[in-house]
């Protein structure tokens, strides 16, 4: 017997009440780990879900001001080779971005990491530490970067468990790149660029710095 529009309905209503529960975990988790937001901006692709970032600052110059995207974890990341996404099971993750504040327009990078944060449903990407993701224009106005690499979770914000067989929620940090640490961790891998980062005491903070010696 084929499904009815009724039923069709009562899943869509049971999912969209299941990511409005994780949404809510997840901004609970944000601001246990980071404070109260300051700023927060909505942002609607055509065909997707709503992304927001919201910006924590400590308000002065100098301190650090933090982007977090709320939206990307309401649904799982799908292997996109996968005959049929499971809305249930997979990686979920929100995106965050640490920069010292005072130094340049960041705010304008709010976009940007909307689209970051959009892409698992546009592109059917899976975003995981040691991935490159690509913006193509600087992330803010005069930025020296126009990608980031993904790290490793559980540094600045805890993973969020959730109730199974959902996976947990993993707070991802984005470390901007220059063009040409970007096309160098092409080559040489996320582990060796990180290495050269810290061998050289690079502030990744830093929203003006220069790309470190790749020599």
């Amino acid at each position: 017997m084929p499904f009815t529009d009724e039923f069709y309905a009562h899943v869509g209503e049971f999912y969209a009440h299941v990511m409005a529960d994780v949404l809510a975990l997840v901004e609970a988790r944000l601001r246990t780990g980071l404070g109260e937001p300051d700023a927060r901006a909505a942002v609607t692709f055509l065909g997707t879900d709503r992304i927001e970032v919201l910006r924590f600052s400590d308000g002065n110059d100098g301190g650090l001001v933090r982007y977090a995207t709320l939206g990307m974890s309401a649904q799982p990341m799908a292997d996109p080779t996968a005959a049929l996404a499971d809305p249930v099971k997979g990686p979920r993750a929100e995106l965050v971005l640490s920069v010292r504040a005072g130094l340049a327009d960041t705010d304008k990078v709010l976009r940007p990491l909307a689209v970051l944060a959009a892409s698992p449903q546009v592109e059917g990407l899976v975003v995981a530490p040691g991935a490159s993701l690509d913006i193509g224009d600087p992330l803010w106005p005069g930025a020296p970067f126009t990608s980031v690499l993904v790290a490793e979770s559980g540094g600045l914000v805890e993973d969020l468990e959730l109730d199974a067989p959902m996976d947990p929620v993993r707070f991802l940090p984005l470390l901007p790149m220059t063009p040409n640490e970007a096309a160098w961790k092409r080559v040489h891998g996320a582990a060796a660029l990180q290495e050269r980062w810290l061998n050289s005491g690079t502030d990744l903070r830093d929203p003006l710095r220069k790309s470190v010696s790749l020599d």
